[in-house]
Order: structure tokens, then sequence, then C-alpha cells
């Protein structure tokens, strides 16, 4: 793909759209959305109030799914109906998601916007490569980010960072030699990269290497705020290494979605994989039995890669 400065790759992918933005044949930011989300930030719908919680909050039921509700009405009564707007999506958490978060609003009921909409509102070159086209996302490192996601290692050129979604926060945790501070401001730059890349939001804490000196602790900072775009707050380095990002998070970020389900993002993936497959290519495909068992109760993704290539594939389970 020709560099013609930021431009966004974005794909109707089945099971899941997925975008990337790309500069200079890399990615600056990704994001997938599931084709199971059902509550989206930005949806204004009609809810019913199934529960009164302490301090003017509540939770509600709407079509497809339920959420918190923060500042409701002064005298509203468990039953009643109200429109809310979605302003956070349930969040996958280990045992039980956290539910979508929403606020009444004044608003006509109306459908979030889609992952595409959002790219369009960015302003910025939105690009729909074909599945029979060279692979652009893949060029610019979509495999790559994936397994950083899954795998939490980020290697960057003086060390690696390990990246680990906890329920209370996402760490980062800084590997590599001396000189220390040279390695902490790269590390920095590096954090700062990773963030953004996998849309990482919510409190994030980063376990530098402790370094003495205020100066070098504050070049640790200043190369943070260089690198991550705004909006965010943070602290100063502490004297032990740590210092602490918070972002808006209105939604997932991409280690946690494709970690709540990783059976089913590795059927996404191979459904990717099989629509880019060569129309002179063998229809007979082996897949991994936890990918043939999910793809066996998804006839509606089977059917629409059998609309896409206009073949019938021939999937079996690798024993």
């Amino acid at each position: 793909m020709p560099d013609t400065g930021p431009a966004w790759l974005y794909e109707a992918g089945i099971g899941e759209a997925r975008a990337a933005l790309v500069d200079d044949d890399h990615i600056l930011e990704a994001a997938i959305e599931l084709d199971a989300e059902a509550l989206k930030v930005g949806l204004v719908a009609r809810a019913r109030l199934v529960e009164l919680l302490p301090g003017r909050r509540g939770r509600v039921a709407l079509d497809g799914g339920e959420a918190l509700v923060n500042h409701l009405p002064p005298g509203i009564t468990q039953g009643a109906s109200l429109t809310v707007e979605i302003v956070r999506e349930a969040l996958p958490e280990a045992g039980r998601a956290k539910l979508a978060k929403a606020v009444p609003s004044d608003l006509p009921p109306c459908p979030a916007p889609t992952l595409y909409d959002r790219l369009v509102a960015t302003g910025l070159p939105v690009r729909s490569p074909r599945a029979h086209e060279p692979d652009a996302l893949e060029a610019a490192g979509w495999s790559e980010l994936l397994d950083e996601a899954v795998s939490g290692e980020i290697v960057f050129p003086l060390g690696a960072l390990r990246l680990s979604p906890t329920p209370a926060m996402t760490l980062f945790d800084v590997d590599g030699g001396p000189p220390l501070d040279t390695l902490a401001v790269a590390a920095a730059h590096a954090v700062a990269r990773a963030i953004r890349r996998h849309g990482i939001g919510g409190s994030i804490g980063i376990d530098f290497p402790t370094i003495a000196g205020k100066a070098q602790r504050n070049a640790v900072a200043l190369a943070i705020d260089e690198s991550l775009p705004q909006p965010f707050e943070r602290t100063a380095m502490n004297g032990f290494g740590f210092l602490q990002i918070v972002r808006p998070r209105p939604r997932a970020s991409i280690p946690e979605i494709l970690r709540a389900d990783p059976v089913g993002a590795a059927t996404r993936a191979a459904l990717r994989t099989l629509e880019r497959t060569p129309p002179t290519a063998s229809r007979r495909h082996t897949l991994l039995a936890a990918v043939h068992a999910r793809l066996m109760t998804r006839p509606d993704w089977l059917a629409e890669l059998t609309r896409r290539t206009g073949a019938v594939h021939e999937l079996e389970s690798a024993r």
C-alpha cells in the first residue's frame, strides 16, 4: 500500500468487524467489534428499571441485555420505563462480565454508531481492502498485534514488555538491560504505543526499573506525555519505578476481547483465512478441534463463508 499518510483499513469480517489505523505500514491503533455486542456505546433506547441501588443508581433491562445506570431521576420507582444512553459497553472479566453502563437521556432512541461509523467520524481516509486483494492488514502487522494481545509479550528495541490485564488494572512490566535510565525512557514510549494500538483504557500500571534521580524519573513521564494521545491522566513515577495512567474505557481492549474467548478469536481468525483462500486452492481444510466444534455451532457463519467465496468448504477436525 503506498504511503499517503495515516489511513484506516477496515474489514467487515465474518463474526467481527476489524480495523487498523496504518501509517508507513505500521499499525498505530486497532479495533475489533464483535457481532455479538448488543449494547454498544452511543445506543439510545427505552429501558425498564429492574432494580434500584443506593445513590440514585439502578439496573435496567433493554433489548439485548442489562446495564447499570447512574444519576437516575429523583422519585423513579422500580419497574418504571426510561430512555437511556449506553456510555460503556460490557467488559469481560474472570467469573462474570461487568455490565454495560448507561445514563438517562432525553434523546430520541437511535442505534449505536458502528465501528465503520466511528472510523468515518475521525475524518481520516477509510479503505476496505477486498479478500481477493493483497492483504494490507496483514502486511501492516495484524497477526503480530493479535499475538501481542494473547501472549502479552511486546518487544521493543531495548527490551520487552509483559502485558497483563487484571480485574483492577492493566499492568505492564518492563524488562531489559542497563543503562536503566535509557531503558525506562524507551519502555515508556513502547508502553504508550501499545496502549494506543490495543485500545487499552481504565487504570493502567507500569512497573519500570527503579531509577535514581527526579530528573531521570521526569524524563520517563515526559516520554509517556509525548507518545500517548490525550485524554489521559497519570501520576509521576515513584521511587520504586511505578507509574499509573488512567484513560477513558468505553469498551474492552483487544487483549480483553481475545482472552475472554480464545476459541472464538481463533475461529474468527480461521474464517478470515478461509475467506482469503484463492479460488484455485483446495476447499478441504483441517481445523483445530475446538475451532471446528465452534464453527459447527454457527451455521450462519458457514453460510456467510459460502456466500462470500462462492464455494462450499469441507471442514475437518484435527485429531
